[in-house]
């Protein structure tokens, strides 16, 4: 059996050495890569090939990639490189796999069409200046095939192991089964269509009600489908820290269920949650674990996978964050960078969704660069909208640029001022002595103001390259917006708003300057996200709030044939009473009336049922007020709140206040970090108040966006206001009832929950009665429920 590796693979691999160096950054991003090289191929002669697929094999392995390009007449062959700044400052140790690269290529070329020579080129493409720096050898035909068994040499002892391990892992799914005893209520039939979506190579929704294990029943699926499909990896995406210590907390339970699993399962975590010394730029020079990184990683790799399903390893150890960091500190280098070469060589990637989907995601140039086949699990896949939508926007502050320009080495000056008299002319200008808009939408962004930009950029990152160790903070954070920004410029479109926010300074240096802050916010990230999902082999996005089923096809762009299933919940409406108390209005008209009416809701409710609730509100300020008065009223009733910005340690604190028995009322914003994710079963907690439809606030912003939902899905309030409301509700009362056992009320406060457009969104299961804010008799259903 043959192991097959691409050409930058197997370079990268053997090629890399000494230190880890980041100072030749940014590099172009994939997007700005390909451009790049589609101009260098649009400046060569019409005889010129681009992208010759070649391979070639030594032994067991089987070597293959595209070369950038090939000129017939000059016998050159190109490897063409993107990049930004100073090309003399490129670290050696980068220029050597550049060249391992090219003369790999050379030798397959070389065998493909029976070159006894060739003249081998690295072209270095200035994404800035557009200029090309080439630098050429000319080798034999032996020497390129030399070099070739050469890296090969050294790559295939672990390419055997590789071949050894994938042989053990599949071997051990075919066999493996499901570790419980039987699958929960509504299990079973989410596992099948999981299964079948991979086998069929399609796309799934599953929309699957809380408390059935979706977790466990998503990943068990896909490990068997992963033989008979030959998928080379799994990447299980989620939005929240919790969803990964989950599906990690899945994979070693079904590591328990078979001993004999040899599973390499990673978590991928954020570089600012691993690195050891965050204050220390990343190069040998000044981080002690990139000194000689590349010297001391094969060591480090092959001590992490003989505890991850390896050689010697006779089950799954999962390389968390916690165990990388063992390894990598025993051995000298930086965990992150540890971790971002082992999901190379891993099976399973638990990681947050930006690692996918980003404008940069580095698993899913991974998989398009090696072609793998992957399966995606995308964990709480309603979450996916607004995140997306935010790796997609992009914003510049003035005031940030003013802040620049005063610190701003000589260099700099003027292209920064340039940027700044160009920044000011942007319309609308306004007639002499006319107040701006404070808030402006324009269909274009004007040319002018992006050639400005971009030569600051060039500017700016010649300075860094030239001066790495001179950095301010400031201008680096500057310079990495307007990167972003600049970026999402070239691909802007109708998915996309552009507009300007003015604002007077209020730094008391001149009085009367207005300040401007331009933004690039997606309202569709549809666009950017087809090439991921067409990239993976098959995905299953799962929740148990991904309806309406066209929102998130819209939204998404989700493949035409991908299939939709809607898992029938094992509750029952005798578990959940569900009371709307359309006496009350949370509109922000109303909302001083209503604080009052709210405290003796919750008071009555838990006097006659005492137990612990979640009170849900629209904002921290009605939170607030609605807590304040409750504490006044009820002082005999134990109250916590959640506070603006808690870190992890106050979040626990708030979470562990809900115990078994315990009585009191805690209060949370309505899509917070309460609001889904979070599991308190049995009588942890016994009820949620909702006083608020969870619809985003109007403001210019969200009126923008709904009209562009409005002008491409004919959908802009459903899609702008109401989906997005609906959900928050059902995901805040999906906290009360977490198992078969749980028994439990939720109020719904407000009179819209009446009305039957709203009814329409709400579970199935449901069965939603009126209420009036005083009615006893449905605290005295809720204690027949308790009690039965």
């Amino acid at each position: 059996m043959n192991y097959t590796v691409a050409v930058r693979s197997l370079c990268e691999f053997t090629a890399k050495v000494g230190d880890l160096d980041l100072r030749f950054t940014p590099s172009p991003t994939a997007q700005e890569g390909i451009a790049g090289h589609k101009v260098v191929a649009a400046r060569r002669p019409a005889h010129y090939e681009s992208e010759v697929s070649l391979s070639g094999a030594w032994q067991t392995l089987l070597v293959r990639g595209r070369a950038d390009g090939y000129d017939p007449h000059a016998n050159r062959l190109e490897e063409i490189k993107t990049f930004r700044g100073d090309l003399a400052r490129m670290p050696d140790n980068h220029r050597q796999l550049h060249w391992a690269q090219a003369k790999i290529y050379g030798w397959l070329l070389c065998q493909a069409r029976g070159l006894a020579e060739l003249t081998v080129a690295l072209v270095y493409f200035d994404i800035a200046s557009q200029e090309e720096t080439v630098i050429q050898t000319m080798w034999t035909a032996g020497e390129l095939q030399a070099f070739f068994e050469q890296q090969c040499g050294r790559f295939l002892a672990w390419a055997q192991q590789e071949l050894a391990h994938r042989s053990r892992r599949d071997e051990a799914l075919r066999i493996l089964t499901f570790p419980h005893g039987s699958f929960r209520t509504g299990q079973r039939p989410l596992s099948e269509a999981v299964y079948k979506a991979a086998a069929s190579a399609r796309c799934l929704m599953a929309q699957a009600p809380t408390g059935i294990g979706k977790t466990i029943g998503t990943i068990f699926p896909v490990l068997k489908a992963m033989p008979g499909q030959q998928l080379d990896k799994v990447f299980f995406l989620t939005a929240k820290t919790s969803g990964r210590r989950v599906a990690l907390d899945s994979l070693a339970l079904l590591d328990s269920a078979t001993q004999a699993q040899p599973m390499r399962v990673i978590e991928l975590v954020a570089r600012a949650n691993a690195c050891e010394f965050p204050e220390n730029a990343c190069h040998g020079d000044a981080c002690p674990l990139a000194k000689g990184f590349y010297d001391r990683l094969p060591m480090a790799r092959q001590a992490a996978l003989d505890g991850a399903g390896g050689a010697g390893s006779t089950q799954t150890a999962l390389l968390d964050q916690a165990s990388v960091r063992t390894v990598a500190l025993a051995h000298d280098i930086c965990p992150y960078y540890l971790g971002q070469e082992l999901v190379r060589w891993t099976d399973v990637a638990v990681a947050d969704y930006n690692y996918y989907f980003d404008y940069s995601a580095m698993l899913h140039g991974l998989t398009v660069a090696n072609e793998w086949r992957v399966a995606l699990l995308i964990d709480e896949a309603h979450n996916l909208v607004e995140r997306a939508r935010a790796m997609y926007s992009a914003s510049l502050d003035q005031a940030h640029l003013r802040q620049v320009r005063r610190t701003a080495p000589a260099a700099l000056k003027t292209p920064l001022q340039r940027l700044q008299r160009s920044w000011t002319g942007l319309p609308p200008t306004g007639a002499a002595g006319a107040a701006l808009p404070a808030y402006s939408v324009h269909a274009t962004i004007p040319a002018s103001f992006q050639t400005t930009l971009q030569q600051a950029l060039a500017a700016i990152g010649e300075f860094l390259a030239e001066h790495p160790a001179e950095t301010a903070p400031a201008l680096l954070d500057f310079y990495f917006d307007a990167l972003h920004f600049s970026r999402l410029v070239d691909s802007f479109g109708k998915h996309s708003l552009f507009d300007i926010s003015t604002a007077p300074a209020d730094d008391g240096r001149r009085a009367g300057t207005i300040l401007r802050t331009l933004a690039i916010r997606n309202a569709v990230p549809a666009p950017f996200l087809k090439g991921r999902f067409a990239s993976a082999h098959t995905a299953t996005l799962f929740s148990a709030t991904l309806s309406p089923e066209q929102f998130y096809r819209d939204t998404l762009g989700l493949p035409e044939n991908a299939v939709w299933t809607d898992v029938p919940s094992p509750f029952v409406a005798d578990q959940l009473a569900v009371r709307v108390v359309d006496s009350i209005s949370t509109r922000y008209a109303h909302r001083r009336e209503s604080l009052l009416p709210i405290v003796e809701l919750i008071a009555r409710q838990h006097d006659e049922t005492p137990g612990n609730y979640l009170a849900f509100f629209s904002s921290f300020d009605y939170l607030q007020q609605v807590a304040e008065l409750f504490r006044q009223r009820h002082p005999g009733i134990a109250v916590w709140e959640q506070a603006r910005r808690m870190d992890q340690a106050a979040r626990t604190a708030f979470l562990d206040r809900f115990v078994a028995g315990g009585c009191g009322i805690g209060f949370a914003v309505l899509g917070g970090s309460f609001g889904e994710g979070i599991d308190l079963p049995g009588d942890r907690l016994i009820g949620a108040f909702i006083a608020t439809l969870g619809l985003p606030q109007v403001n210019p912003v969200n009126e923008q966006m709904m009209q562009k939902m409005e002008d491409i899905f004919a959908a802009g309030y459903d899609y702008t206001y109401l989906y997005p409301g609906i959900r928050k509700v059902v995901q805040a009362a999906g906290r009360v009832i977490r198992t078969q056992a749980d028994r439990g009320v939720v109020y719904l406060i407000d009179d819209r929950f009446l009305r039957p457009q709203i009814q329409r969104l709400l579970p199935g299961w449901w069965v939603v009665q009126r209420a009036a804010a005083g009615d006893q008799r449905a605290s005295a259903t809720l204690s027949d429920l308790l009690t039965s």
